[in-house]
């Protein structure tokens, strides 16, 4: 399967156990890659037949900047669910570095790395929409 990576997406998120992590804030970075066949755009040379990457970037500087999660753990399930459900990617692998983590050891970052396929995704959204419907 062909590849889409993007690296070293930076931005200023809110995200943390302590309360101090999510009133300050710290500074994360994000790599991608999307597991997506690309020939068709490859032969086309047509943007409409690949992934836009600017969507991708956008979606997790959303996610990342928007939304307030106590674990990074959490962040990155966020940022593959909404990237399998808005685009064509068939798999997607998501890294979240906390560039700056509370710790006292001096360390480059602290971070979490995470593998889902659009199946996986696709079915639990599929199971928690039915959930979510039948209570209305």
């Amino acid at each position: 399967m062909d590849l889409i990576k993007i690296k070293g997406i930076h931005f200023h998120g809110y995200h943390g156990v302590y309360s101090a992590e999510r009133e300050i804030g710290q500074k994360y970075e994000v790599d991608l890659e999307l597991s997506f066949d690309l020939s068709t755009a490859g032969k086309s040379d047509v943007l409409a037949e690949t992934i836009d990457y600017s969507k991708i970037v956008d979606i997790v500087l959303k996610t990342g900047t928007k939304q307030s999660f106590h674990l990074f753990e959490a962040l990155a399930e966020s940022i593959a669910t909404q990237i399998l459900g808005q685009t064509a990617a068939l798999k997607i692998q998501v890294a979240v570095k906390k560039l700056s983590p509370p710790i006292d050891s001096p360390i480059n970052y602290a971070g979490v790395k995470i593998k889902r396929k659009r199946n996986k995704i696709t079915k639990s959204k599929q199971k928690n929409d039915v959930t979510h419907t039948s209570k209305l």
